[in-house]
């Protein structure tokens, strides 16, 4: 089956394939530009996973300061190359990383980097109040977890839904950005300051 230029245009606008790709999966989709967009996504995002043991060096360190000049935000995101640094779609990622940051004010990059202290103390916190609640115990422990992970998704920056498109978590944008860009990428660090919270 051909395919129209149309098709291969708005679906390389939409997930920022290249040709061929596009080109075959609106092929083997039938010409279903969204179904195509779906199957890319995931393949690009099986590609990203085979990337995040590599090493990520290289990067951009991404700003934002808010309009009222109360809350400024510097994000380190890491690359693997040079190249991939100092073009624009990574810096402008970096930057929007910087504006999530500065909206959400997560605690910590991932659950790895939160205090076990503080995530030991939630647990007992959500714990005693599921028994409060009058709960079997053995359904306390299921509470728990499920109320845990609504505490990760606030507090964890990989695990927030994306501010700017909330049917995405930060982690999947920079899955999605991994497959688009081709390179392993991974947020260093951040630092937020906020007068007057």
């Amino acid at each position: 089956m051909s395919v129209s230029m149309e098709n291969i245009k708005k679906l390389r606008a939409m997930t920022g394939a290249g040709m061929m790709d596009v080109k075959n999966t609106l092929e083997e989709t039938g010409g279903d530009v969204e179904q195509a967009a779906n199957l890319l996504r995931e393949r690009g995002i099986a590609k990203a996973a085979k990337k995040a043991d590599r090493e990520a060096s290289e990067g951009f360190v991404g700003q934002y300061l808010h309009h009222n000049g109360k809350i400024a935000v510097i994000v380190e995101l890491n690359c693997e190359t040079d190249f991939v640094a100092r073009n624009e779609q990574f810096q402008e990622l970096a930057r929007n990383i910087a504006i999530h940051v500065a909206m959400a004010n997560p605690s910590a990059t991932s659950r790895e980097d939160l205090d076990p202290a503080v995530v030991e103390a939630e647990r007992e916190a959500l714990r005693k109040e599921a028994l409060e609640e009058g709960k079997p115990e053995n359904i306390v422990e299921k509470m728990v977890e499920g109320r845990l992970d609504k505490f990760f998704a606030e507090a964890c920056l990989l695990e927030q839904p994306y501010v700017k498109d909330d049917s995405m978590t930060v982690g999947e944008l920079l899955k999605e950005s991994v497959a688009t860009i081709g390179e392993n990428i991974q947020i260093g660090s951040f630092h937020r300051i906020a007068i007057g919270e």
